[in-house]
């Protein structure tokens, strides 16, 4: 889907490296072998993503380094594509989705690479103690924390213009995987 929105396969796999690893420099053989792209195509991707503006180059021992401009404009929004795309935050939606009926599902804390209160945060009918195993079984090295609401909960929040429900919806970093409670939170995600 991202090739054909963004015309490059080479362009979508330099996206996703820069955007997954915000501040990391890479140089351009470096980028050949993570990527396995040729260095021709790769080179014109990253000078014409240089010319817009998304990353920045300087050189240090004969090389060129690139890293993401934390300036550019559609910054916040490029990375919320990349990580929507992201086939394993899809797969991690999917297979939360078997545990209980799920309203809404963000990622937040430690999967955006921040640190706050919560690293998921999950609204719907499910088990504290599924939602813990289902964690410690697909991360058993990460200590992943989470915040779980029912929905009369959630919805009850929201009436008291709740400060963590705000934050969670305000933080642009944080990535909505699904919601079904779009008219209900609409005015959380405009702040």
């Amino acid at each position: 889907m991202l090739k054909k929105i963004f015309g490059s396969g080479a362009r979508v796999k330099l996206l996703q490296q820069f955007l997954s690893n915000p501040g990391e420099e890479f140089f351009i053989r470096e980028l050949t072998r993570v990527l396995d792209e040729q260095i021709n195509s790769l080179r014109r991707e990253l000078e014409n993503l240089e010319h817009v503006g998304l990353l920045k180059s300087s050189e240090r021992n004969r090389k060129k380094y690139y890293r993401i401009n934390p300036h550019f404009p559609l910054l916040h929004e490029l990375t919320s594509i990349i990580r929507k795309t992201d086939d394993s935050n899809q797969d991690l939606l999917k297979k939360i989705s078997k545990l209980g009926d799920l309203d809404i599902l963000i990622l937040t804390g430690s999967f955006v690479n921040k640190t706050e209160e919560v690293d998921l945060f999950v609204v719907g009918s499910f088990k504290k103690t599924d939602v813990q195993r289902f964690l410690d079984e697909n991360f058993p090295k990460k200590n992943y924390k989470y915040g779980l609401m029912s929905r009369e909960d959630f919805l009850y929040r929201i009436t008291l213009k709740d400060k963590f429900v705000k934050n969670i919806f305000g933080d642009k970093e944080n990535v909505i995987l699904k919601n079904k409670l779009k008219k209900d939170t609409e005015n959380l995600v405009r702040l």
